[in-house]
């Protein structure tokens, strides 16, 4: 009988934290394997779980190892994996899924990888009823379903729209950094990649379907926006997120609305150091950009950056915490406003939290979900399901008609 979910890389950092929590929040009679390429860590992995953990099986399977791969795909409804980066052998496991009609879903926040995965099996998913669900953390959870909560609200179609990062606290983590470098590296041997990372609509089922670009490019300097009231600075993650909020746009058939324009940026406000804040940021996210574009000051920078497999402890886990603000004026000329906040770090408790329901909205919404199969979003794979499911974990989506300023 096959398992409901099967958690690939149980034994990284991340890994356990999903372990933990799907120990903790899955239905009783759930079957859930751990997965790894130790059985020996993987045991010890589930030996430090809840009670509920003490059955589950333990699957050996490697990445780069396609009979594993095929082995484990083919016997499981949805296999999670938190396996990066994923550009390095991660198709191996989108193919054997795509094949098997099996769930997937995982944090990639790689636009490359994500479009190879669109290329190369988004039609072989669509016949076997498989959804495969990219970016289901941090990246880009928040953004995709914060849209769609918007939207909804609305009930009309949405035109210039703004993801502000309002507050933070927490860490990216160093898997996330090993996947940034990886695509850098990408891009700089090869001007044909760099091209589509550079591309708003990198992601898009018909690029040519797209609108003419306006201001979709990501935001590189400070500016201040005073219909916001805030002072913009460039947000790291909106190099990937952006791309997956227009996927869903257009995988929808422009739901959202054919004049739909997103960014998404960090904001400071209600504070006489905005302006100074937001110049920071922006200096030091290029500096950080430009560092690890070159050989030798990426290797000082890898010094103080943290590694994969590495995380912060369990107090800083707690203590962390995300609020985002989407703002949208509508077609009709409304404007309003959708709150995404969550505590815990965003990176790895918040993110252990939505890949978690992820896994097991794919597994026992199919029902309540769009009707959808192929490499999809979490808007489009699982869409408001997965929003209640992360609300009963206090996580808010709050959209309502914007304050009159």
């Amino acid at each position: 009988m096959a398992h409901d979910i099967a958690l690939f890389g149980a034994t990284g950092f991340t890994g356990r934290l999903v372990a933990g929590y799907l120990a903790e929040h899955a239905p009783p009679g759930t079957t859930i394997a751990l997965a790894g390429r130790s059985e020996e860590k993987l045991a010890k992995v589930r030996a430090e779980l809840p009670k509920a953990a003490v059955d589950w099986p333990l699957e050996v399977a490697d990445k780069s190892d396609p009979a594993s791969v095929k082995k484990l795909a083919e016997g499981a409804r949805v296999v999670v994996t938190t396996v990066g980066p994923y550009a390095r052998d991660g198709l191996t496991l989108v193919e054997a899924c795509a094949r098997a009609g099996t769930h997937y879903a995982d944090l990639a926040g790689e636009v490359l990888f994500m479009r190879d995965s669109i290329d190369k099996f988004d039609s072989v998913a669509r016949e076997s009823g498989a959804r495969i669900v990219h970016a289901s953390g941090f990246d880009s959870i928040p953004s995709d379903l914060g849209v769609l909560v918007l939207r909804e609200a609305a009930g009309a179609e949405l035109e210039d729209t703004t993801f502000m990062v309002v507050g933070t606290r927490g860490g990216i983590s160093g898997g996330t950094f090993e996947s940034l470098m990886g695509q850098l590296d990408e891009a700089k041997a090869d001007s044909s990649r760099a091209k589509v990372m550079a591309d708003p609509y990198a992601l898009s089922p018909d690029r040519s379907a797209e609108p003419e670009l306006g201001d979709e490019r990501d935001l590189r300097s400070m500016k201040r926006d005073s219909e916001l009231g805030a002072w913009l600075a460039p947000f790291m993650m909106a190099g990937i997120n952006t791309r997956v909020v227009r996927r869903s746009n257009s995988l929808q058939d422009w739901a959202y609305g054919r004049k739909f324009r997103y960014r998404e940026v960090m904001a400071f406000r209600n504070n006489p150091l905005a302006p100074a804040m937001a110049g920071a940021v922006t200096a030091g996210m290029g500096g950080l950009l430009a560092g690890l574009s070159f050989g030798p000051s990426r290797s000082v920078i890898q010094k103080v950056l943290p590694s994969a497999g590495e995380g912060p402890s369990d107090k800083a886990r707690e203590n962390g915490f995300f609020k985002i603000e989407i703002h949208t004026r509508t077609s009709t000329g409304e404007r309003y406003v959708c709150t995404v906040s969550a505590q815990g770090d965003p990176g790895y408790k918040a993110t252990s939290v939505m890949l978690g329901e992820a896994g097991l909205c794919l597994a026992f919404d199919g029902e309540k979900s769009p009707k959808a199969a192929g490499v999809l979003t979490p808007a489009t794979a699982m869409g408001m399901p997965l929003v209640e499911r992360l609300r009963a974990q206090d996580f808010k989506f709050e959209a309502a008609p914007a304050p009159a300023s």
